[in-house]
């Protein structure tokens, strides 16, 4: 029997395997947050819209960040913003591993945040396999760029438009591709 609350699981790493009995915690709680985006993705004004990311991610969005619509979350609760981040229309974040950004990150459009992955191998591919990213200071991520599970942007790094990003990105660098490669040191 789990002692630990499925959602904690996931924030420490741990496998969930697709008979899990808390399984369809998940599911409920993105139903939850779907409601919510739906109003928060409807919202013009930038108030209404970190209030509503607020209730999301169960912390205070600061005044300071700009978020474009539409953003797609699956949960929401394992996301924390800093200050003076731009997100730009069209991200997608699935944070059950947990996504941290730090302040004076800036989010192009349609960047994708995937913490959550599956095994490759076919028996075992339905369970879950939860990683955190960890985006930090003054980072920018280019325009439908890919940050896949268990990566963490350096500080003041740059990932170009349409990377994949697999493997951490050292602080200063700027790195493009698919994998994405260190191009150049800034």
């Amino acid at each position: 029997m789990q002692t630990t609350d499925i959602f904690e699981r996931l924030r420490n790493g741990e496998i969930i395997l697709p008979n899990d009995p808390d399984g369809y915690k998940m599911r409920e709680a993105s139903f939850v947050t779907k409601k919510l985006l739906v109003q928060m993705n409807n919202a013009t004004e930038p108030e209404s819209i970190r209030r509503f990311l607020s209730q999301i991610t169960e912390t205070e969005i600061d005044e300071s960040v700009t978020v474009f619509m539409p953003l797609h979350i699956n949960y929401g609760r394992h996301t924390k913003i800093g200050k003076n981040v731009f997100i730009n229309f069209d991200c997608v974040f699935l944070d059950l591993g947990g996504i941290t950004i730090e302040d004076n990150v800036l989010i192009a459009p349609k960047v994708s945040l995937l913490t959550e992955g599956h095994p490759t191998s076919i028996e075992d591919r339905h369970s879950l396999i939860p990683k955190p990213i960890h985006i930090k200071k003054n980072a920018w991520i280019g325009a439908n760029a890919t940050i896949l599970q268990g990566v963490t942007i350096g500080e003041n790094a740059v990932v170009a438009a349409g990377s994949v990003v697999s493997k951490d990105v050292p602080d200063n660098t700027i790195v493009g591709g698919i994998p994405a490669k260190i191009l150049k040191t800034i």
